[in-house]
């Protein structure tokens, strides 16, 4: 009895000491601001603390979605005793990649850089979703890193989400199991869970949970789209930007770059397909699979991407912003010169042919709006028409459909500074390709062309500005037009002197509009 007692009494101390030392660093916390030890859901959290900067690396935000919580909503993070450290950032989600050992189920994790010096400070929070066509991304990406972005006066939170065939997989098995019968966005639901996580939390590292902004590029920027339609997602931000996004094309069977959206049915139908290649039909073989046969290359009878599901999405957005069912928030929305220059047909034929397989009746009409008329210009229309059909209509759609059925303010921009690789004499026909724009976003010059150091100031000050305020405009910069039914300016952001514009080739987007309306009432 003695015996047991003292052993006992010896746990009991340690405990004690233990307890006391945690409430000493809290008392630590608040008195002093924000250091490198904050209590989270879940416990402590210890990041790096820098001269001017607090970075948390790999927080997690819900629990791990493996076994039987594969293919599931996520659930609440549990809680671990002592503190968390917090200072790498978690392996990326399930992709394609040669390295099997930079990846993992266990993805859900987000990353905070805070210059905040108290817990009080109520900054503005920006909330980076990465891209990657929804099969691939990761928030460790070294163009990504938020601490030159935050040196701005705000909070920068990026966060992960299940990418590919774990994150977006819909199958009649799933969805018998889900109470609102439906599969495959659990990577929106992830990106939701985060925001959620965000509201709950992010006052403690001296951020405004009431003064959030949503910024993501290409899935990042559809994913800031479908978010600003999703009532799950409702009050979860105040802004938005969305950087070559927008999804308001309806589904269709057959996918192609700016149509990619599938109703849950057609996607349901994809997923059995896929399913069959792997041997499994129920939901049991499936989550016994091992996670490695998710990490091959993508697979076109899948289909790794967002689904209307009556859900997380309730309809093509079109159709919801068209009745004013969308989340009414502040958006600063645009596109690059020269999206289309990865992926365009580079032969006149080619060209001709995979116009009239797209676009079928409407494509003499779209050829005559982007027409070939010899020398390069053959691929030029071909960068042009994939430009405007994959990011262009939709963030001139998303624009004119906001302004006209909203309240919110309303800004566009059109991206042109040209490469530094590129042969200065053909700076006329290379334009910004996608993507390009990221690393001025982010504040990196050494991404940026040289003697970029302007715009590169330009952009971080009209990106922050607007997470402050809702209004980039300030700091001196040039004067950048509200978007509006009377006048529809956009901010043409080029190193050669931002100003302020027509849209960019206006009447081929009509053209479009009239196709995109064409596909949606077949």
């Amino acid at each position: 009895m003695q015996s047991n007692f003292r052993i006992f009494s010896g746990r009991y101390f340690l405990y004690l000491i233990f307890t006391v030392v945690l409430l000493s660093v809290a008392v630590s916390c608040r008195q002093h601001g924000i250091s490198g030890v904050v209590l989270v859901e879940g416990g402590y959290i210890q990041g790096t603390v820098g001269k001017d900067m607090t970075v948390f690396k790999g927080i997690p935000f819900a629990a791990p979605p493996i076994g039987e919580l594969r293919w599931k909503a996520p659930q609440p993070v549990g809680k671990w005793d002592g503190i968390l450290m917090t200072t790498e950032f978690a392996k990326a989600p399930v992709q394609a990649t040669d390295d099997m050992g930079s990846i993992s189920e266990d993805c859900l994790y987000l990353n905070i850089w805070t210059p905040a010096k108290s817990d009080d400070e109520g900054l503005p929070v920006m909330v980076w979703i990465y891209g990657g066509g929804f099969s691939q991304g990761a928030t460790s990406y070294s163009y990504s890193d938020g601490e030159a972005l935050a040196r701005r006066g705000v909070i920068v939170v990026s966060i992960a989400y299940r990418v590919g065939y774990l994150g977006f997989l819909a199958h009649p098995a799933l969805s018998g199991e889900n109470e609102e019968g439906v599969s495959g966005n659990y990577g929106l639901l992830d990106q939701i869970a985060a925001l959620q996580w965000i509201q709950r939390n992010i006052n403690a590292f001296g951020g405004n949970p009431d003064n959030v902004t949503l910024f993501g590029q290409s899935a990042g920027g559809i994913s800031i789209s479908m978010l600003c339609a999703s009532p799950l997602a409702k009050g979860l931000f105040r802004r938005a930007i969305s950087e070559s996004g927008g999804s308001f094309s309806a589904g269709r069977e057959d996918s192609y770059p700016g149509e990619n959206m599938r109703t849950l049915a057609m996607a349901e139908k994809a997923g059995e397909r896929y399913a069959e290649t792997l041997g499994a039909r129920t939901s049991d073989e499936l989550r016994n699979l091992d996670y490695s046969v998710f990490a091959r290359p993508y697979n076109a009878t899948g289909g790794a991407w967002p689904n209307i599901d009556g859900y997380v999405i309730p309809d093509d957005q079109y159709r919801l912003y068209e009745s004013g069912n969308f989340n009414d928030v502040d958006i600063l929305i645009g596109y690059n010169s020269d999206e289309g220059a990865s992926f365009a047909e580079k032969e006149s034929d080619g060209y001709i042919r995979s116009v009239h397989e797209r676009f079928g009746e409407y494509a003499d009409e779209l050829l005559n709006a982007y027409p070939l008329l010899g020398g390069d210009t053959v691929n030029k229309s071909a960068r042009d028409l994939l430009r405007d059909a994959s990011f262009g209509w939709h963030t001139w759609t998303w624009a004119c459909l906001q302004t006209e059925k909203g309240k919110s303010n309303v800004f566009m921009y059109y991206f042109d500074q040209h490469p530094a690789a590129q042969d200065r004499t053909m700076e006329s026909e290379i334009g910004s390709p996608h993507g390009y724009e990221v690393g001025y976003v982010f504040q990196h010059a050494d991404n940026c062309l040289q003697g970029d150091d302007v715009l590169n100031r330009q952009i971080g000050a009209y990106w922050t500005n607007f997470a402050k305020t809702g209004n980039p405009n300030g700091c001196n910069l040039p004067e950048w037009p509200q978007f509006t039914s009377a006048g529809h300016q956009v901010m043409y952001l080029t190193g050669k002197g931002c100003h302020a514009g027509p849209v960019p080739d206006e009447e081929s987007l009509k053209v479009l509009d009239r196709y995109f309306a064409w596909r949606r009432n077949r």
